[in-house]
């Protein structure tokens, strides 16, 4: 996702991974907050659910200001892998994601993200 008004560069291209172990909510990441970023993408997010029982996971935003979004309630059956994203989503500076599966050790969780920055390095300086 490039936004036309606003000068970025990606700067880095990661995965955020985590097994959920407990039934709490669990930040799975959070975008950087230097002076340096002013946003991230997240392309997909992976759930894999590995005990061979159906069961749920929910993901959660949450803002700068400490408010929190949900925005899947999803069931993934025994052994499947679930796509969760449809569509890019944008995180600004702070904000970050969170997992909570209904069951302990059922699920692996791993997200593509795009993290970008409002500076350009320039090629001299690598």
């Amino acid at each position: 996702m490039f936004v036309t008004t606003i000068p970025q560069y990606v700067l880095g291209i990661t995965n955020a991974k985590t097994v959920l172990t407990t039934t709490d909510a669990t930040v799975l990441y959070t975008a950087p907050s230097g002076a340096d970023f002013n946003s991230s993408v997240i392309t997909s997010i992976l759930a894999h659910e590995h005990s061979n029982n159906s069961d749920t996971l929910r993901v959660f935003i949450t803002d700068a200001s400490s408010s929190v979004f949900e925005l899947f309630d999803k069931t993934v059956a025994g052994h499947a892998t679930a796509e969760l994203l449809t569509k890019d989503l944008a995180l600004q500076a702070g904000e970050s994601i969170s997992v909570q599966a209904g069951t302990a050790n059922r699920f692996h969780i791993v997200a593509s993200i795009q993290e970008f920055t409002i500076h350009r390095t320039p090629q001299s300086a690598l």
